[in-house]
């Protein structure tokens, strides 16, 4: 899920073209030490074969060809094809193929009718390779697989009746700073914030937006009926709305206020009002609209702050920009891997039952970092919460990537 860039005024222009940019993020302005230069984490890559992927042989593949074909397709359109990501070894990095091996691979898969799943995996054994991702550090391949579906709630175009609770979109000054523009010897990081005396600040946190100190600035997009499906729908970055006339329509990701994301499980278990094994979406939604009085409280130490667009088409829509495609498609940390890339999944779901599956890296999260790491989408609405709200599963991932281009 990206973030909109808005364009910056000339005050942020001229303050953006000194040196590093995070010290305007400081309240008092002045310059902190230097902060120690962290360790740069890499993703390894191991060639292996697909005869050595579990569970290879019994996946429906055919099932994958939506999310597969959306991702080509959107590559080809916009002859936009994956480049190396930014933290791989030198080695993965100088093997990891150009754009031609994605272009013929990818109008290869295009060319598989739909259903046809035998000519599908001929197709990926003869243009693709599988490679195992691990730790470089460490040599692991075990990581963190989550889950998340796309959150339903009421909604209304205009305010009226039960509908008092705003969605905003993008507001108009919010400023987002893409530190690379102004030197490519700086980190790939984007600052977010609002001009204030001719600085760059910080942008309101949840608190303060939540109780109006954006105004007019930040619009709204919906009007909706319950906070706690609100806050729902800002962990999960999209959602469904059902209309007061029973149709219904999309909200998107647009944008955030910059600020580092707090789970709601976390605060309520540091607060002692739920028990441990008790943090699942589920548990946290159910508690927190039986207490209603203290809700409000808890959801604002989250000061992350989600900002939507109404999207009447397909959906919900990905990082990527395509529509996802229910248990086929994977939120990634693109510093290790590139979206639009085929993966297979090994893991568990929650219940503890092999999920060893195809799958397409279509998506982002705050939470998702980390050279294995995956966020399964499972759907849309309460079915897919019963899965996505439990699943927090041990497993390993292996990128299917382009062979050299056939001529």
């Amino acid at each position: 899920m990206r973030l909109s860039p808005v364009r910056l005024t000339t005050a942020v222009r001229r303050l953006a073209a000194g040196a590093a940019l995070a010290l305007l993020l400081t309240a008092c302005g002045e310059e902190p030490p230097p902060a120690p230069t962290p360790e740069v984490p890499r993703a390894s890559l191991e060639r292996t074969s697909f005869q050595a992927l579990p569970g290879w042989q019994a996946d429906r593949l055919d099932e994958a060809m939506p999310a597969l074909r959306s991702s080509c397709d959107r590559m080809a359109r916009g002859n936009s094809y994956p480049a190396a990501p930014e933290f791989l070894t030198e080695d993965a990095r100088a093997a990891f193929p150009g754009a031609a091996a994605w272009r013929d691979a990818c109008a290869a898969l295009l060319a598989v009718p739909a259903g046809a799943g035998v000519r599908l995996r001929q197709v990926l054994t003869t243009w693709f390779a599988p490679f195992a991702v691990a730790d470089a550090a460490t040599g692991s391949r075990d990581g963190t697989f989550t889950g998340y579906y796309e959150a339903e709630l009421r909604g209304s175009p205009v305010r009226q009746g039960r509908y008092q609770i705003p969605v905003h979109g993008v507001p108009s000054d919010l400023v987002s700073v893409n530190l690379r523009a102004f030197d490519d010897s700086l980190p790939a990081q984007t600052l977010v914030g609002r001009v204030d005396g001719g600085k760059l600040v910080r942008y309101h946190d949840r608190a303060a937006l939540e109780t109006g100190a954006a105004g007019a600035a930040a619009p709204v997009v919906m009007w909706t009926d319950d906070a706690v499906d609100l806050h729902v729908l800002h962990i999960q970055g999209s959602g469904r709305v059902v209309l007061p006339d029973g149709t219904t329509t999309r909200l998107s990701y647009a944008g955030n206020n910059g600020w580092k994301f707090v789970g709601l499980g976390r605060i309520l278990l540091d607060a002692g009002v739920l028990p441990p094994g008790q943090g699942s979406m589920q548990h946290i939604r159910a508690w927190l609209k039986a207490n209603p009085q203290v809700a409000a409280d808890y959801m604002r130490q989250n000061p992350r702050y989600i900002f939507f667009r109404r999207n009447d088409g397909a959906g919900p829509i990905g990082a990527q920009g395509v529509p996802l495609t229910p248990l086929r498609s994977m939120a990634v940390d693109t510093r290790f891997m590139p979206m639009g890339a085929p993966l297979w999944l090994d893991a568990v779901d929650p219940d503890g039952r092999p999920l060893q599956r195809l799958m397409v890296a279509q998506d982002v999260g705050s939470a998702i970092k980390g050279q294995v790491r995956g966020d399964f989408f499972w759907g849309t609405g309460e079915g897919a919460l019963a899965h996505a709200g439990r699943m927090k599963s041990t497993g390993r991932y292996f990128v299917l990537l382009p062979v050299a281009a056939r001529s």
